[in-house]
């Protein structure tokens, strides 16, 4: 992960599931392909650990730390200053929301209504992951859905981006920087910060590069096993029909890490959350 490398990382952090103890302490990965802040979110690609389920991994490896530590006060202290990354949602609208033959939540809610709902429950889940000793938390918006070629040939566009699903996504990308605003204000001794990933991705000048997968694709979207990819990468933003190339990701986590603009992040990058905590 990019991120991992900015932030001094020398090899991916381990899954929670297959951490030792001596690596729960420099860092865990909780994340699950397809999983979402809703429980119920990508259900038909099979197993997923949604947000809540890797919350309560989290407190599991929070035991075992102060197991450990033996001293409550030195975990406390040792978890105020731990970068927490949460990028979740997109698969709520992927892989729920804007599948409504095999999910409710479309029927249930109107788009607006939707991201209500959504923000509600990620704010929850954001302040239990507080109570459970985070001070330091990265929370990353959603990308521009719509764009990708996944969606664009579900809805035959003929290459153009789905606009009204990319407005669906904004009424909840909208509602996260007031959401870290007040997590900030009820909570002043951590620090929560909005990562903007349509501003940092949006094209800036020149010509946009096409959203057009890099590998053949088989139905569900992901690349043929084998199959000959586009020769250069560093020209395509997809490299399957949802998943961003790494130039993509490059690009996102270093202007996360370190903003080029005040839009990217608010009310900082996780650059300055780091030299906050050098700075403690």
């Amino acid at each position: 992960m990019v991120s991992g490398q900015l932030l001094g990382f020398d090899h991916f952090i381990t899954s929670h599931a297959a951490a030792t103890d001596e690596e729960i302490c420099t860092g865990v990965n909780y994340g699950s392909g397809s999983a979402g802040i809703r429980e119920e979110s990508g259900s038909h690609l099979g197993d997923r650990v949604c947000l809540d389920k890797q919350l309560s991994n989290h407190e599991q490896i929070l035991a075992r730390i102060s197991a450990l530590q033996q001293n409550q006060t030195l975990t406390d202290e040792h978890l105020r200053k731990c970068i927490y990354i949460v990028n979740m949602g997109n698969n709520d609208y992927i892989n729920n929301y804007l599948m409504p033959e095999l999910y409710n939540s479309s029927h249930q809610y109107k788009m607006e209504q939707f991201s209500e709902v959504l923000a509600q429950q990620f704010t929850q889940q954001l302040k239990k992951l507080y109570r459970l000793g985070a001070r330091k938390v990265a929370v990353f918006g959603l990308g521009m859905i719509g764009c990708a070629p996944a969606l664009m040939d579900r809805f035959e566009t003929d290459g153009h981006c789905v606009d009204w699903i990319n407005d669906a996504v904004m009424l909840f990308n909208n509602r996260l920087k007031p959401l870290v605003d007040e997590l900030n204000f009820v909570f002043p001794d951590a620090k929560f910060t909005f990562i903007n990933i349509t501003n940092i991705l949006a094209p800036k000048g020149g010509e946009p590069l096409p959203n057009k997968p890099c590998c053949p694709v088989r139905p569900d979207g992901q690349c043929v096993p084998d199959g000959i990819c586009c020769p250069s990468r560093s020209l395509s933003v997809y490299l399957d029909s949802f998943h961003p190339t790494e130039i993509a990701n490059i690009v996102l986590a270093t202007r996360a890490y370190k903003a080029q603009s005040s839009l990217d992040a608010s009310p900082m990058d996780i650059g300055q959350l780091t030299r906050d905590i050098t700075d403690t």
